[in-house]
């Protein structure tokens, strides 16, 4: 617990600093992949204009997808992402993290902030250890032999996460989500190993509950 309090506060002084950093949407075309595509398919999916999978790779499906959306909304009809359609989904641009980061494979910019989103809309009422721990419970899956072995694939996985289906992982980003991504991409899980989560006072499955729960952070039980 010492040392991840010691990082926390180098971390909170990292993030300070970023938050003034520029920022800005890179253009995506044909063959890109990687987070920002899964951004802009999700959106393109939740406004009728996708139906194929949120795979993060810009295929033919995509670049369909994206052209009918610019000649509807009266943009320049090329299938390339650029400012201005990146400005008409809404999706503001990722602010850079604060420096590479580490843990089970990852080590770019776009899983941190697609962790913190996700922890933002499971956990976003929850104190900074309540967010850690959904963090971790995402990566405790990417090593795990049941789940994707990535934070995308767990994430977008069917039915696994609610604020993926409700649309809440969209929700505007904290400087303690993007914290607490960081704190558990670096090695901090308070969950002891857990890979399922839930809060006790919402309806669950009853399946969830032949899980072995192994602790209790804020609202969330832990288990495995």
């Amino acid at each position: 617990m010492r040392r991840g309090m010691a990082l926390l506060l180098v971390l909170s002084s990292v993030l300070v600093a970023v938050r003034f950093a520029g920022a800005q949407n890179p253009v995506l075309y044909w063959g890109a992949s990687g987070y920002h595509v899964t951004q802009v398919q999700q959106r393109l999916s939740w406004w009728g204009y996708y139906d194929g999978p949120i795979d993060g790779y810009y295929g033919p499906s995509t670049w369909e997808a994206v052209r009918r959306f610019q000649w509807l909304n009266g943009l320049a009809v090329d299938g390339v992402v650029g400012p201005e359609t990146w400005a008409a989904l809404g999706l503001p641009p990722v602010m850079p993290a604060a420096g590479p980061v580490s843990r089970g494979g990852v080590d770019n910019r776009d899983s941190l902030y697609l962790l913190a989103r996700v922890i933002m809309g499971e956990a976003a009422d929850e104190p900074l250890i309540g967010k850690v721990a959904v963090g971790a419970v995402i990566l405790n899956r990417t090593r795990h032999p049941e789940f994707p072995r990535t934070i995308a694939g767990v994430i977008f996985q069917p039915g696994a996460f609610e604020s993926v289906s409700n649309g809440q992982i969209w929700r505007a980003l904290s400087d303690e989500a993007l914290l607490a991504a960081q704190l558990a991409l670096n090695g901090w899980d308070p969950t002891y190993g857990a890979i399922f989560f839930w809060n006790p006072a919402k309806p669950v499955s009853p399946w969830i509950w032949t899980r072995t729960i192994v602790t209790q952070i804020g609202r969330h039980v832990f288990a495995i």
